[in-house]
């Protein structure tokens, strides 16, 4: 007990589950939660991903399952990446009406409807044979403009398909404004646009790569954020939100707990945060060597995100967090 202060004791909001409960500053809810899925064409099963114990690229059959059960687990939303069979110098199967993705998001609206918020990936790297997130120039560097006009017709192909929101993670200068009119001139003023708005050049996306098949050789530092850059993320807020982004997300979640708590603070729409496959890994190899209590280690990192801003979180843990809410 203080001597000078001999009737502060904070310990008494804290000796009980219930007093915890009744005092606690933030709080999860399943709602929250986006479980992103991966769709992988011409498997005839589910395919592990080797370093993300627990994921798989799934077949059209067993994503329908995935998002029934998410659906009943009272999630916000999912959010689906294709796995092509091909891939090609421009991406084709992106914008191919039938690529995987698109069939992926018609059978998820036609299982679901509106009892999940359906998200895409729009982005190149998955569908490329280079793994770049856009179109390279001759010199091999990734041209911006002409990037810009294949993420118009992924746009306009996915929202065709019935996608709620389109996620484009390029990081191409522009890219919302140039999506968003393309939306719009298709005649889908109603689909939203989830801007990857600080998206940073990390280390956490390795296992990711192995999930959606990436054949990327170096690394995309020229056009996604630079880790030490703080204030360069609230640039990439003021234009997101200035082209037409409905909500903008931070990317990594746990790395990146302080410009989470700058974008949410300076944003007046929705902010998200994506748990990423390399944070998801981590947890899963420590509790995997007994070093950590796993169920603790979801809550806690899920808590984190949320405690710093983040109104949606996407993690790989959606199902399994939403069924230790209840």
């Amino acid at each position: 007990m203080s001597a000078e202060f001999p009737y502060v004791r904070p310990r008494r909001l804290r000796q009980s589950p219930a007093m915890r409960r009744l005092v606690a500053e933030t709080r999860l809810h399943p709602a929250e939660l986006v479980l992103p899925l991966f769709v992988r064409e011409g498997v005839s099963e589910p395919v592990p991903v080797s370093s993300m114990p627990g994921v798989v690229q799934h077949t059209r059959d067993t994503l329908r399952k995935a998002v029934v059960e998410a659906a009943e687990a009272g999630l916000g939303g999912v959010m689906l990446f294709g796995v092509p069979a091909v891939q090609d110098a421009i991406g084709s199967e992106g914008t191919n009406p039938d690529g995987i993705l698109q069939r992926a998001i018609r059978d998820v609206v036609a299982e679901v409807g509106d009892a999940l918020v359906v998200m895409s990936d729009l982005c190149l790297d998955e569908y490329t044979d280079h793994g770049h997130c856009g179109v390279l120039a001759a010199d091999g560097s990734v041209d911006n403009d002409a990037t810009l006009e294949r993420y118009a017709e992924m746009a306009r192909v996915q929202a065709d398909a019935g996608v709620h929101l389109v996620g484009p993670s390029g990081m191409m200068d522009g890219q919302i404004a140039v999506i968003r009119r393309a939306l719009d001139e298709a005649g889908h003023q109603d689909t939203g646009i989830l801007a990857y708005t600080a998206k940073y050049a990390s280390a956490f996306y390795g296992p990711f790569r192995e999930a959606v098949g990436s054949s990327l050789k170096g690394d995309r530092k020229a056009y996604q954020q630079d880790p030490a850059n703080a204030r360069e993320a609230l640039r990439e807020l003021e234009q997101d939100l200035a082209e037409g982004a409905d909500l903008v997300m931070v990317k990594p979640g746990m790395a990146y707990l302080d410009i989470l708590r700058q974008i949410a603070d300076a944003s007046p729409v929705p902010v998200s945060a994506y748990q990423v496959s390399g944070e998801y890994a981590m947890v899963e190899a420590a509790a995997a060597n007994g070093w950590i209590d796993r169920e603790r280690m979801i809550m806690e990192t899920l808590t984190s995100l949320r405690r710093a801003g983040a109104e949606q979180i996407l993690t790989y843990w959606a199902v399994e967090a939403a069924g230790m809410l209840k």
